[in-house]
């Protein structure tokens, strides 16, 4: 996917994202029930003067996973250590950075799905009774020894809740979903974003960005940029609605936020495959995309959208989708929704 609509996060992303996070809940725009109850839950954490329990933020990415990790904390008044699963390669890393938890600290594990099986066994003590199996000696002799640690909250964070083990879930008290915005929340961030970046935008130029921004404030806030560069040198510098038009269209990004391979899985599956059911191997292999990538990008907005349905046999193009590409369905497509 071109990087202007990938919800992954991106170098480019590095440079901004951190100017633009949110530095209290007021400011954190949508995910209005998410943030309801962490607020309480912390403030009761607060009151009785203990750790907050375990947390899990599931949820497809770019929807502020990391930025709701960080308010965590800021809210609590602790520090945070920021980690992902694949970085923790050996079991020495993870002791050595649970060793070095303060009291009530947290520990924010991004992708933690990614996390190696033989390290959630030593995650699973240290999140219950807060402490480490460490074993002392050699052969024969060797003895397990308990290893008190300081009592912490684990953050976790993933796109994949599916990849989550049982075990390892159980263990996080407190679980939230993040969703896709509504466009009105896509606005209220794009207005944000601009007033920190200096840009001139007016309403409609906003909406226009949030209208195509696929419910998602990173990909939103990365159009801002690209579409303030056509402003600055297309225009006067301020964006309006013709203005984003002009960019978003140039950029190939079309009024519901769908790009070139987006239209090219669904013309795919229309004209190659008669509309479906098609495997999503046979679907990679004829777009020439990574299996992984076309469910875990593409598919989740697109079934957002009502464009593409998953089947026991595969997956399938609605009626909904030929409409917005100008195509009429086959005959037998319709009897089927």
């Amino acid at each position: 996917m071109p990087a202007i609509l990938t919800p992954v996060k991106t170098k480019e992303d590095l440079l901004f994202e951190d100017s633009l996070r949110p530095q209290k809940f007021e400011d954190f725009i949508g995910q209005e029930n998410v943030k309801t109850n962490l607020k309480i839950f912390i403030q009761a954490a607060k009151k009785r003067n203990e750790n907050l329990d375990h947390v899990l933020l599931y949820g497809p990415p770019g929807l502020g996973k990391t930025s709701l990790a960080y308010l965590i904390a800021k809210e609590l008044g602790v520090g945070i250590k920021p980690t992902s699963g694949p970085v923790i390669e050996k079991a020495g890393d993870l002791s050595a950075i649970l060793t070095s938890l303060q009291d009530k600290e947290i520990l924010f594990i991004d992708e933690i799905h990614r996390l190696h099986p033989s390290l959630e066994e030593i995650l699973y003590s240290a999140m219950e009774d807060f402490s480490l199996d460490v074993i002392i000696g050699q052969g024969p002799g060797a003895r397990s020894h308990k290893l008190k640690i300081k009592r912490f909250t684990l953050v976790g964070a993933t796109t994949r809740a599916g990849k989550i083990t049982a075990p390892l879930r159980s263990r996080f008290g407190i679980v939230h979903r993040l969703d896709y915005y509504q466009e009105e929340d896509l606005k209220k961030i794009i207005l944000r974003s601009a007033r920190i970046l200096g840009v001139k935008i007016e309403d409609n130029g906003a909406e226009e960005i949030a209208r195509r921004a696929r419910g998602t404030p990173r990909i939103a806030n990365r159009l801002l940029r690209r579409v303030r560069d056509f402003a600055e040198v297309k225009g006067d510098g301020r964006i309006d609605a013709k203005i984003a038009r002009q960019a978003l269209d140039q950029m190939e990004v079309d009024a519901l936020g769908l790009d070139d391979v987006d239209r090219k899985i669904l013309l795919t599956i229309m004209e190659n495959f008669g509309g479906g059911p098609v495997g999503i191997n046979t679907i990679a292999a004829a777009i020439d995309e990574e299996k992984e990538t076309i469910e875990c990008i593409y598919e989740p907005y697109l079934m957002r959208l009502g464009f593409l349905e998953r089947t026991l046999r595969g997956r399938r193009v609605t009626p909904k989708a030929y409409k917005h590409l100008g195509f009429k369905p086959p005959a037998d497509q319709k009897k089927l929704f």
